[in-house]
């Protein structure tokens, strides 16, 4: 046998070894629900290699979003099986791929777009069916943020209301990572939006902060209740609403609204129902719509509206228009901190954790 064959075969029995070696993972696993810094265990588990369709992925980056906390604390709609793991988001690099799998290839970033995966985890076996590669130019805080915020808000600004050029939105919690995205999002196709922030020692900071996003204007929760940016006709009276707090705040939003307006709300942060006036349904024919993103995911799974809005976002983000929110990354060993303070959003903006691997 020639040095060079020798050579070639010996390459070719550690790729082998590569491809079938078994690799250990890092996993945040918790067994019950509660306060996730007590009930979260970090754990190792071995992970197989890929068979059929499967793809094993080295995570990259992988947010904490309130509702993965929610669903740790079993104070959310969805109840995972235990033992369950965290996270619904993240991207990855594909280290290996299943002898059915076509379309994608080792190297490749990928994202999963179905819900319920638990990806706080450095690697994972998903079905090559419900990943996303990602075009090169993203990333990795772009990426592993996109399929739950940056879509919550797309959907809920493209299937409510037809909105065009010039047009006004109002939105609450404008300081949030939706609340960001939906800001970018609006300048981008020249809507003008109006974001409500709590009012805080920070506030002119935040205020310059999100309109360099792309925000028409900036108001405190007690300047919403006596702007005359709307009766003055300094905006368009806004044709939707965007509503994450509820309560008082959701009150006062509703109360700018244009004859025929829409309200949508994705989110209850302050645990405070959505109060509606009766004169709003009468006079002014007010709608008042809710929007959950894992529910349209479902709805949606086979529908072209999903690849056609992943594609916009991917051109978005590649051009600049949309960046990932205010965020900090931190170390997977990291994650009592990460899990205590994701919903401390006191500060000057809504901070997303990211953990990195």
């Amino acid at each position: 046998m020639s040095i060079l064959l020798a050579r070639q075969t010996a390459a070719a029995h550690r790729g082998h070894l590569r491809r079938h070696m078994s690799v250990v993972a890092s996993v945040l696993r918790y067994a019950e629900f509660g306060d996730p810094a007590k009930v979260i265990r970090l754990e190792q588990e071995t992970v197989p290699d890929p068979a059929g369709g499967q793809v094993l992925i080295k995570t990259l980056g992988a947010p904490i979003n309130p509702a993965d906390i929610n669903t740790v604390q079993g104070k959310y709609p969805v109840k995972p099986p235990f033992p369950a793991v965290g996270g619904n988001e993240c991207v990855g690099e594909v280290i290996s791929v299943g002898a059915q799998v076509s379309g994608l290839k080792v190297g490749d970033r990928v994202i999963p777009f179905a819900t319920g995966l638990g990806t706080w985890r450095s690697h994972a076996l998903y079905s090559a069916a419900s990943l996303m590669k990602v075009p090169e130019a993203i990333g990795i805080a772009e990426a592993a943020t996109l399929t739950v915020n940056p879509c919550t808000g797309y959907r809920i600004l493209k299937d409510f209301v037809p909105l065009k050029a010039g047009d006004t939105v109002i939105q609450n919690g404008a300081n949030s990572a939706c609340g960001q995205a939906i800001i970018q999002l609006c300048r981008a196709w020249d809507v003008q939006c109006v974001g409500i922030v709590r009012d805080r020692p920070e506030f002119s900071k935040l205020r310059d902060y999100l309109k360099n996003l792309g925000a028409a204007e900036i108001l405190t929760e007690e300047e919403l209740r006596t702007t005359k940016l709307f009766k003055d006709g300094i905006f368009k009276k806004p044709k939707l609403a965007l509503n994450c707090v509820g309560g008082k705040n959701a009150l006062e939003m509703s109360r700018h609204l244009d004859n025929h307006g829409v309200m949508v709300t994705y989110g209850g942060m302050s645990r405070e129902p959505v109060t509606v006036p009766t004169a709003a349904l009468i006079f002014k024919d007010l709608q008042f719509s809710g929007f959950w993103m894992t529910r349209w995911t479902k709805q949606n799974a086979e529908s072209s509206k999903r690849s056609e809005m992943f594609q916009e976002l991917f051109g978005l983000i590649e051009k600049g228009a949309l960046k990932a929110p205010a965020h900090e990354m931190i170390a997977f060993t990291d994650y009592v901190r990460a899990v205590s303070s994701a919903l401390d959003i006191q500060g000057f903006v809504g901070k997303k954790f990211i953990f990195k691997f």
